[in-house]
């Protein structure tokens, strides 16, 4: 019984076990970028990015169609340039740089939908929009392995000053000079990320496994290093209980992903040992005045 509900579809289906490892690299790569985006008070930024790389990733689609590498090198250059624009607009004027990416990010939202409607159909635009991580192939997955493997060398290589930036920035500008490059490797290991997720889960829940596992990990560690851990677990769960679900219930894998993260989400909310709400309601007999 076990045995049929849990594991069965990933002995049975060779697609299902490619979705599954889709899923753990994206955990592994994208959760601690969720946890750095959450510490730095940015985690709409990445909602706004994965909106943002929508045009590049439309313009590959019209030229190439369905196409693995151009949809990916669109993305890239489309989040790259929302980033740098988004950046100069808040340097140049009086305009803060959230409201700069809102403005872009919704630009490029009805850019690339405008885009994709040109040439496709309403199915390709929702798997341009939600993905579809069962139709993961080999050449994606080896994509998405290796953009992983490049997000986790290069945060291995920026972790200490990225830690401090996050904690103190002041201090690290008068230390060293390694905040900007470290801010801006960081923004581009956040795009590179969203690309990532943009095949398997679509543009518009791309955000989902770095965000939402980056919450459930707020709620039960205070350092650093267990919230990455709690995020990486959480978010590799809330995959592999996600397709369990579209696999039995028929629903869309990648809502589904979503859907069991936030269920964690809650969970961690009302049960977390760190800030949760019952915990508050209900404070031990060490912490009563």
């Amino acid at each position: 019984m076990i045995h049929d509900l849990l594991i069965a579809p990933f002995t049975e289906f060779e697609f299902m076990r490619r979705a599954l490892a889709g899923v753990v690299a994206l955990s592994l790569a994208g959760a601690p970028i969720g946890v750095f985006l959450m510490l730095r008070r940015m985690s709409l930024v990445g909602d706004a990015m994965a909106h943002a790389i929508l045009p590049g990733a439309a313009i590959g689609f019209l030229l190439s169609g369905l196409n693995l590498f151009a949809m990916t090198f669109g993305g890239l250059i489309a989040g790259f340039a929302v980033a740098i624009l988004s950046g100069v607009v808040a340097r140049n004027t009086e305009l803060k740089e959230d409201a700069a990416l809102a403005t872009f990010y919704l630009a490029s939202l009805a850019l690339g939908v405008t885009i994709v409607s040109m040439r496709g159909t309403n199915i390709d635009l929702l798997h341009v929009l939600f993905g579809n991580i069962l139709a993961l192939d080999d050449r994606t997955l080896l994509v998405i392995a290796f953009n992983a493997t490049i997000t986790l060398l290069t945060m291995a290589v920026i972790y200490r000053p990225l830690v401090v930036e996050c904690v103190d920035p002041v201090f690290l500008r008068t230390v060293s000079r390694a905040g900007a490059p470290t801010h801006l490797a960081f923004m581009a290991l956040v795009v590179i990320n969203l690309v990532n997720g943009f095949h398997a889960l679509g543009t518009l829940l791309a955000v989902g496994l770095m965000i939402l596992p980056a919450g459930i990990a707020r709620f039960w560690s205070r350092d650093i290093t267990g919230m990455i851990a709690v995020a990486v677990v959480s978010a590799a769960l809330s995959g592999y209980a996600g397709l369990v679900l579209s696999y039995h219930a028929g629903v869309p894998s990648g809502p589904a992903i979503i859907l069991v993260a936030s269920g964690l989400y809650v969970v961690s909310v009302l049960f977390g040992v760190v800030g949760g709400l019952l915990r508050q309601w209900f404070p031990g007999r060490h912490l009563e005045a």
